[in-house]
C-alpha cells in the first residue's frame, strides 16, 4: 500500500481533477440560481461571485472528504487519488484549506457580511460532515443542510425567506441522495431505496407545483413541470433498479444519478421562480455533465 502522507513528485491537473470531482460541481451554480430567482426574479451580478464561492467551497468538501477517508479507501475504492498514489494526503488537505479559503473570500467580495452570514456556516457544515459527521445518524442531515443553505446563498439577503422553499427541495434530495451513499459498498436494505423513491417522487410532485402556488404564467408552471419531470425520470429510473436489487452496484448508480440530476431539479425550480431561460441552461448542462462523468466518476 502507498504511503498515504507522503509523495516524491506534485500531483498532476488530472489527478486533482479526479480528486475534487471536477464535472460534479456542475451541479452548484444551479443552487446559487434557484435561490437568485426565487428572491429577486432576475438574478444581480453579484450571483457570478456567489456561484464561483460555492464552486470553490464544493471542491474543498471533495477534496478534504478523501484526505479523511484516505485508510478506509485504501480497503474500499484504492482507485481513488490518495490509495493509488498519485495525490498525498498532505496535498489533498492542503487543497481542501486553499479552496476553502478562496471560497470564502469570494464570498465576502462578494457579499461582505451578509453574504458571510451564510456562507460561514455552510463551511462549517462542510468540514464538520467530512471530519466527523459523515458516519453519525445526522450525517444526511448535516449534508442536506449544507445544500439548502448553498440555495439561500443565492438569495438576496433580507428576502431569504422567499427562497426557503427551494432550499427545502433541494435539502430533501441532498438528504435521499447522501443516505443512498452510505450503502455504496455493501449495498442497502431494499427498503431504503423505496424509502428514497418515495422521497423523491414526492420533491418532483412539490417542485412542479411550485408556481401554481405562487400564481406564476403559464410559462413557469410548464417549464417547473418539464424539469421535475426530468428529475424524477433521471434519478427515479436508477433507483428503481436499487429497489429491485439493491446490490452495492445499483446503490452506487443511484447515488450518481442523484447527484447529477439535481440539476433538472434546479432547473425546475429556476423556471418555477420565474425565469425560464436560465431553466435552459442548467437543462441543457445536465446531459454535459452525465457525459463527463463517464469520464470523472461523480462519487
Amino acid at each position: 500500500m502507498h504511503d498515504l502522507n507522503n509523495s516524491d513528485h506534485s500531483p498532476r491537473v488530472t489527478d486533482v481533477v479526479r480528486l475534487v470531482r471536477l464535472p460534479a460541481a456542475l451541479s452548484v451554480p444551479g443552487d446559487v440560481l434557484a435561490g437568485s430567482v426565487a428572491s429577486t426574479g432576475t438574478p444581480p451580478p453579484r450571483v457570478i461571485g456567489t456561484i464561483a464561492s460555492s464552486t470553490a467551497l464544493y471542491w474543498a468538501g471533495m477534496a478534504l472528504n478523501d484526505y479523511a477517508d484516505a485508510t478506509v479507501d485504501a480497503v474500499e475504492r484504492p482507485e481513488r487519488p490518495i490509495p493509488s498514489g498519485r495525490v498525498s494526503r498532505r496535498a489533498a488537505l492542503a487543497t481542501a484549506c486553499g479552496l476553502t479559503a478562496a471560497g470564502l473570500g469570494l464570498a465576502a467580495l462578494t457579499g461582505g457580511r451578509r453574504a458571510l452570514a451564510v456562507t460561514l456556516p455552510l463551511t462549517g457544515l462542510i468540514w464538520a460532515y467530512d471530519l466527523g459527521l459523515k458516519s453519525t445518524p445526522a450525517g444526511p442531515a448535516v449534508m442536506a443542510g449544507a445544500r439548502a443553505l448553498n440555495v439561500l446563498s443565492g438569495a438576496q439577503p433580507g428576502r431569504r425567506v422567499s427562497a426557503l422553499r427551494a432550499a427545502l427541495l433541494v435539502g430533501t434530495h441532498t438528504y435521499a441522495v447522501t443516505s443512498l451513499s452510505r450503502h455504496e459498498i455493501s449495498g442497502a436494505p431494499r427498503t431504503l431505496p423505496v424509502a428514497t423513491l418515495a422521497a423523491t417522487t414526492a420533491t418532483s410532485v412539490a417542485a412542479a407545483a411550485l408556481p401554481r402556488a405562487r400564481r406564476r404564467s403559464t410559462a413557469a408552471r410548464i417549464g417547473a413541470a418539464a424539469g421535475a419531470f426530468g428529475y424524477l425520470a433521471s434519478f427515479g429510473a436508477a433507483q428503481v433498479r436499487a429497489v429491485r436489487e439493491p446490490t452495492a452496484t445499483n446503490v452506487r448508480s443511484a447515488v450518481g444519478a442523484g447527484i447529477l440530476s439535481l440539476m433538472p431539479l434546479q432547473a425546475s425550480l429556476t423556471a418555477g421562480g420565474g425565469s425560464s431561460g436560465l431553466a435552459g441552461v442548467l437543462a441543457v448542462a445536465h446531459p454535459l455533465a452525465r457525459r463527463l462523468a463517464r469520464t470523472v466518476s461523480p462519487t
